[in-house]
């Protein structure tokens, strides 16, 4: 989604319009950045696309884990293994011996 200019808001002017700028996003789903000092600082987003964006980042932190258990059962499956010493020093552990 593309951000407008009046999608830009500085926060000392979003304090004194805050319930017009939440109405206008949870009406248009018209995100809002809140800008200060003139950068962006913080945004006004419909609590229920927010939910969206956490469903989102989790299936792909799923779909990242899903893909390395099959590179591994590959690795596993044509004889690449790790040595103890590999794996302990990969996880960052020192060895009990």
């Amino acid at each position: 989604m593309t951000l407008r200019a009046s999608d830009i808001v500085p926060i000392s002017e979003a304090r004194a319009r805050l319930t017009e700028l939440a109405e206008d996003v949870v009406g248009s789903g018209a995100e809002k950045v809140l800008t200060k000092n003139g950068a962006s600082y913080v945004a006004l987003v419909d609590a229920r696309r927010l939910d969206y964006y956490h469903a989102l980042e989790a299936e792909h932190a799923n779909l990242v884990l899903a893909e390395d258990a099959v590179t591994g059962l590959k690795e596993a499956l044509s004889g690449q293994f790790a040595s103890d010493d590999e794996l302990d020093e990969a996880l960052g552990v020192t060895p009990v011996r």
